[in-house]
């Protein structure tokens, strides 16, 4: 897939469908690294969520999605508008990665996504907790560790300033 010169997104209708038929999207980022698109109504409840929260991981995590996030609308083609601060800080234009999760997408650059994949492969012990997880086997305590600490890495709270 591909972000064209303008910055819009096409998004597949095979993604699309399962988010639900928005018409209305808030695309931003917690570390500016990817673009994360939610439905609108999805978007607001993780925000009354946050906003609710009162802790301060709550806060600067809604502080880094209003900075980097956009209210956009689909156009008549399927395409969405990435805010400008991603384009230049995720550096997302031309061949980009788009990942479907249930409530949003996650937008990679490819060559960004690429390199990360070859620094962070696969260990064995990643494969033995995703073979547990699979065969609905309670993970043991050092998988949970493990999950524990990819879900940390993985939304890490610390700003990086944008590269322009």
């Amino acid at each position: 897939m591909k972000v064209d010169a303008k910055g819009r997104l096409a998004i597949p209708s095979n993604l699309l469908t399962p988010l639900t038929s928005a018409s209305e999207f808030f695309i931003t980022s917690e570390d500016g690294k990817s673009a994360r698109i939610y439905p609108m109504e999805v978007w607001s409840r993780v925000e009354k969520e946050l906003i609710a929260a009162h802790r301060p991981q709550s806060d600067r995590l809604l502080v880094r999605a209003k900075y980097f996030g956009q209210a956009v609308t689909i156009d008549k083609q399927g395409r969405v508008l990435i805010p400008v601060i991603l384009r230049r800080t995720a550096c997302i234009n031309g061949e980009v990665n788009v990942f479907g999760y249930t409530k949003y997408l996650d937008v990679w650059d490819h060559g960004k996504f690429v390199k990360n994949l070859k620094r962070n492969s696969v260990t064995a012990r990643d494969e033995k907790t995703l073979r547990r997880l699979l065969d609905n086997q309670r993970p043991e305590s050092s998988d949970r560790t493990l999950l524990a600490r990819f879900t940390q890495q993985t939304f890490n709270w610390e700003m990086t300033e944008p590269s322009y």
